[in-house]
């Protein structure tokens, strides 16, 4: 009787007696599938140049400096990925921070000159982890300089994005001029840092491997931040979804100003890195970069860190093997490179932004 005046009534009979309707169990949710084909792409890339290279001992020396070039390039064009992704600012003075590290690195490391020709590689990596430091606080700085004052009134408008950067880029190659000198300033090594070690019967340069690491923590570290903190997860929101994320509440324009900073730090170290392997420094060494870099971030997809780290992998490879193979068209095997996944991937590799 009280289940028959319970269904007279409307309700619901939920319990463990007897005619009762044990609760619904909640579906499992499905199971993110993770894309290895850009993965896999790397090691074929590597694999199909082996015979091409013809000599066990030459394709490593060429695997690693190509796994080196790589994971600088990403270094570098990492933080202008997500300024792309989650700002929508194209901004072509990206190379003015790599170039202002790179410069900020040989006025640092000068004074340091003692621990850098020490036989100490905890003197030696103090001395680099201290110019890597400034150049980040400094290369900072001046993108949130440029975020503010120079690129704040274009937001929106591409084509007064493009001119209004390079024009920055210009002026700031001339700023570069009148502080430091036209010529080209040296940048050696650390003491530590020179040579080779052997694998084998190969020979592969210290500096490329502490390169490869050095992009190994970078790439790890902006992984756990976007992927395991709140920040990371209004970052993913905004590149997503900028108005919904603005409709919870969130001032999603400070997260830009930030990523913009943090962009620009990045490709500040990355510009110590690059002069410390080229062991020179120059004004138009960023601007000569810019190529390298969007290539990376089309093919990797805007937004995307995984993407440009698997790009730049790409690049870096493809630049040895081809310049080992074909010097004269390294270049333009990247641009093809390019042209070729984007055929086949129009979005990129991992396209962030799905708008």
């Amino acid at each position: 009787m009280p289940a028959a005046s319970a269904a007279r009534g409307g309700g619901a009979t939920v319990g463990t007696g007897v005619g009762a309707t044990p609760p619904a169990t909640p579906e499992p949710l499905p199971e993110t599938k993770t894309d290895r084909i850009p993965w896999l792409l790397v090691a074929a890339i590597a694999l199909v140049a082996l015979p091409l290279v013809g000599s066990l001992p030459s394709w490593i020396t060429l695997t690693v400096a190509g796994l080196a070039m790589g994971m600088m390039i990403f270094v570098m064009a990492s933080g202008l990925s997500l300024i792309f992704g989650l700002m929508d600012v194209m901004n072509f003075a990206h190379g003015a921070f790599i170039t202002l590290g790179a410069y900020v690195a040989v006025s640092v490391l000068g004074p340091l000159a003692g621990w850098m020709t020490a036989d100490s590689a905890l003197l030696n990596t103090a001395a680099v982890l201290i110019a890597m430091a400034v150049a980040a606080v400094v290369g900072g700085a001046l993108g949130w300089f440029f975020e503010r004052v120079i690129i704040k009134p274009v937001y929106g408008d591409h084509l007064k994005q493009i001119l209004i950067t390079m024009g920055g880029l210009i002026v700031a190659e001339q700023l570069i001029h009148v502080i430091w000198g036209p010529d080209l300033i040296p940048l050696p090594k650390p003491a530590t840092y020179k040579g080779a070690i052997s694998l084998g019967e190969a020979a592969v340069e210290k500096y490329r491997l502490i390169a490869v690491v050095v992009g190994l923590v970078v790439f790890v570290a902006m992984e756990l931040l976007l992927n395991r903190t709140r920040l990371g997860l209004l970052i993913r929101a905004g590149v997503e979804d900028r108005e919904m994320v603005e409709a919870l509440g969130y001032r999603i324009g400070r997260v830009f100003i930030g990523v913009f900073v943090a962009g620009a730090a990045l490709a500040g170290i990355g510009g110590v890195m690059w002069a410390l392997y080229q062991e020179t420094v120059r004004a138009t060494m960023g601007a000569e970069l810019m190529i390298l870099i969007f290539i990376v971030i089309i093919i990797g997809g805007l937004g995307s860190i995984g993407g440009c780290f698997v790009a730049a992998l790409l690049v870096g490879l493809t630049t040895n093997y081809v310049g080992f193979l074909a010097p004269k068209v390294a270049l333009g095997s990247n641009i093809l490179l390019m042209m070729l996944i984007l055929l086949w991937r129009p979005a990129g590799l991992y396209p962030a932004i799905r708008k």
